[in-house]
């Protein structure tokens, strides 16, 4: 099984991968991916970075208030999902 099927199992969400033929379903990666460059250059090496200012990274990406969220941060409508796939 596909990585992101076990994930969306695990967590009882539908998870959705863009097609790349469908280039209007890659909006989110492009704003991910713009949200990444705030924090690592295009050539960054990864390996440069100590874990703490990764997690640091990931957690303003995460927390970050975002209009289809209705103002809430990818972490605040995740994590209550995660703690119950977790206690499962």
């Amino acid at each position: 099984m596909a990585g992101h099927q076990e994930l969306g199992l695990d967590l009882g969400i539908d998870v959705y991968l863009s097609d790349r033929r469908r280039t209007w379903q890659g909006g989110i990666n492009e704003n991910t991916n713009r949200l990444q460059g705030q924090y690592l250059a295009k050539s960054a090496d990864l390996r440069s970075f100590s874990m703490r200012e990764l997690d640091d990274f990931a957690e303003h990406i995460n927390t970050r208030p975002g209009r289809v969220l209705d103002w809430a941060g990818a972490h605040d409508r995740l994590w209550p999902r995660l703690q119950t796939a977790w206690r499962h």
